[in-house]
Order: C-alpha cells, then structure tokens, then sequence
C-alpha cells in the first residue's frame, strides 16, 4: 500500500511540475532574470507551494500516526549555519544556470529532454563526489 500511495503521490508531483511550467528551464531563467524580461508566475507556484507546505505540516504536527498508520517522522529544526549557506548558494547558482532543480529535472529527464538528462548525470555526480568528499573528510577526523 505504501509503494502505491508513493507513486501516485510522485505522479501528482510531477504532473503538477509539468502543468506549473517548472520542467521548462527558460520559464525559470525568466523568473530569475529580474532586470530583463522576468516572468514572475513562477513566485506564485512557489507561493502555492510554500502555502500547501505549512498547512500540511501544520495538520501533521498535531498527529502521532500517518494516514497510511506509519509512525510521524518530521524534520527537527536546525541551526543555520556555514554548510547550509554554501549548499544553498552552490544550489541557486546551478538553479540559474541550468533552469532546473532535482525534482523538475528528473521529470524532464523521464520525458526524454537532452538538457535535463545532462543536468541529472551532472546532479548525480555532484551527490557522489559530495558523498566521497564526507567519508574523506570524516575518516580524517577519527
């Protein structure tokens, strides 16, 4: 039941990336370009989203069990701190490079478009040398 329930929550995901426009990397790049022809239709997807996201985990808070009787897991806050800006910056920057995020750019990459498989071959090196660099760093500290 859970394996069902997560695809077709996956589906609505992406069905709702491809109708929001974010799978189209110009319509993000024109979002992000503020001082040429910005588009700003992409701040109110993301203001929907942002908006479904806190009642959601408003509604979840007040629980101890999903709906599916899993235990309720939510993040715990943490500090901001020198990792997160540099992962936020590094984010933003391939963000307005490429005009894609992971979850967009997996669905273009599931719809075939050349960029996006670039961009997730690219995405997922990026993960596996971050992933090497820790396990380097972390035996260093032992």
């Amino acid at each position: 039941m859970h394996s069902l329930s997560a695809f077709f929550v996956g589906a609505l995901f992406g069905a709702g990336l491809i109708v929001s426009g974010m799978t189209d990397p110009s319509k993000v790049i024109g979002f992000l370009d503020i001082a040429g022809a910005w588009d700003p239709s992409l701040g109110l997807v993301m203001g929907g989203a942002v908006s479904v996201g806190l009642i959601a985990f408003r509604v979840a808070r007040g629980r101890t069990i999903t709906l599916l009787g899993g235990t309720m897991g939510l993040p715990a806050g943490r500090p901001v701190d020198r990792r997160l800006i540099l992962g936020s910056l590094v984010f933003g920057i391939g963000w307005g490079l490429a005009g894609f995020c992971p979850g967009p750019a997996l669905v273009a990459f599931g719809a075939g478009y050349d960029k996006a498989v670039v961009f997730t071959i690219a995405m997922l090196a990026g993960m596996a040398l971050f992933e090497l660099a820790e396990r380097f760093l972390n035996e260093g500290t032992r």
